[in-house]
């Protein structure tokens, strides 16, 4: 039998493993502890997860999420104490004070009869105590905007914690989407493997009958021989795969993870670009972040502009005094209004209105900068959607006919019609294509789970799920 290049074939295999190391794969950095040496490493042991359990599991353990909660809980006090700004100060302050004798000279008379003298007083100790209390009239509108402002800082920071929570739920689904890849993978090869394994043995008994060259059975066991290496690569992969998966979720690191294929079914999805951009602009938490940011500047704005006004409260106090010998005061009680306004602030606050519209100004930049964003965002994340939607259409007609192509040349192998290496190249344009097919459904559904994220919808998706 005619023999030809084999590099077709190698060609071929080159191609199913390059494939498999361009499955995307969520990378995790973590300290490990413990002796993990392989005699001491725990065994793995299989775990059944759903999409949505995997989604709640990640948002549950995700240090981010965990931050972003500690933010959203400074903002709230950050409100109270903008509030707490409305209500009176109320301050206490009292001294004792032991003197030796003095020598005292009153300027007026104390009584008929009595000198200028005051040298039959004895004071050697003095003590008194204030209260006083002051409730703000008026500040400037200092008190109304800062509260307003805080609410607004509050909720940008509660929105920009739903936007780390939509990126936090697509790296889960992405790489609950990597292991699904690998495990669709593994099964294909190891399948393609044992039809390997028994072609090599036909090959052998072809070749004792004298059927076949030594040279072709030697081709088969090189196809074998890749196919198990390929294999090996790909489990390796999915074993780090599910390491980086276990951290994701807080689960044992030797957890091998099983994903549910339902979530992976092949489902039409409407929508025109336009509609995903409007979807988008309705939806996407950091846009309204932005939105409360600019508001919560004006606030400031107004709030610094109050400075040029003066400041009026209603003040009240109480003071008691015991000077032994001399006096004690009791039931001082008084009450008034207080009118404060610092002059410096006519040529001071000019400056810091200045920049507080800086502040603002920014954030009304980055809204149209973001507003671009998620523009190329959408567009980006719908085209890539219909080119996946697309390549599955492809490769499903791809594995008709590398199929029928396999079989056509398998006959004609049976006849002596082809080589060996023909055959091996079929056989191995076949498990490409079945593979390929495979993944794009897989990448169809992820690119859809990322039009939904900077669609800003795919929180609320798991939500519903619920």
């Amino acid at each position: 039998m005619n023999q030809q290049p084999k590099s077709s074939y190698l060609n071929g295999l080159k191609s199913i493993f390059m494939a498999m190391l361009m499955v995307p794969s969520v990378v995790v950095l973590a300290q490990e502890n413990g002796d993990k040496s392989p005699m001491n490493a725990p065994r793995p042991f299989a775990r059944n997860i759903t999409l949505n359990e995997a989604v709640q599991l990640g948002v549950d353990n995700n240090k981010m999420l965990k931050l972003s909660n500690a933010k959203i809980a400074e903002a709230k006090a950050n409100v109270k104490i903008a509030e707490d700004h409305r209500l009176p100060d109320l301050k206490a302050s009292g001294s004792f004070m032991k003197l030796n004798t003095p020598d005292v000279s009153l300027k007026v008379k104390l009584g008929s009869g009595s000198g200028s003298s005051g040298g039959g007083i004895s004071v050697d100790r003095i003590g008194y105590g204030m209260i006083n209390a002051s409730v703000p009239v008026f500040g400037g509108f200092a008190i109304k905007y800062g509260i307003e402002s805080a609410k607004f800082l509050e909720k940008a920071v509660e929105l920009d914690a739903l936007t780390d929570k939509e990126g936090v739920i697509n790296n889960t689904v992405a790489a609950y989407g990597n292991i699904y890849k690998l495990l669709k993978a593994m099964d294909l090869l190891k399948a393609n493997a044992n039809r390997q394994m028994q072609r090599v043995r036909d090959f052998e008994n072809l070749e004792k009958n004298g059927m076949l060259a030594h040279n072709d059975l030697l081709k088969a066991q090189l196809a074998q021989s890749n196919i198990e290496l390929n294999l090996m690569e790909v489990e390796n992969n999915y074993k780090l795969a599910c390491v980086n998966m276990a951290l994701m979720l807080g689960l044992p690191e030797e957890t091998q993870f099983i994903p549910d294929s339902a979530s992976f079914n092949d489902n039409e999805y409407s929508g025109t670009l336009v509609s995903w951009e409007q979807v988008a602009m309705q939806n996407r938490p950091d846009y309204f972040s932005l939105e409360n940011k600019e508001k919560a500047m004006n606030a400031s704005l107004k709030a610094t502009k109050g400075e040029y006004y003066p400041g009026l409260a209603v003040t009240g106090g109480y003071i008691a005094a015991d000077i032994p010998n001399f006096i004690t005061i009791t039931n001082a009680v008084n009450v008034g209004v207080g009118l404060q306004y610092n002059i410096g602030s006519l040529w001071k606050t000019g400056a810091k209105v200045n920049a507080a519209k800086a502040r603002l100004n920014q954030v009304q930049i980055s809204q149209s900068m973001l507003t671009d964003k998620i523009h190329i965002e959408v567009t980006q994340a719908y085209e890539n959607y219909l080119l996946a939607k697309k390549k599955t259409e492809v490769y499903a007609k791809e594995i008709e006919q590398a199929t029928e192509n396999f079989r056509i040349t398998k006959n004609k192998f049976n006849n002596n019609l082809v080589t060996t290496t023909e055959l091996l190249d079929a056989d191995v344009a076949q498990l490409q294509a079945t593979i390929n097919y495979n993944m794009s459904k897989a990448d169809a559904i992820l690119a859809f789970k990322k039009l939904e994220e900077v669609a800003g919808t795919l929180s609320k998706e798991f939500e519903n799920k619920k």
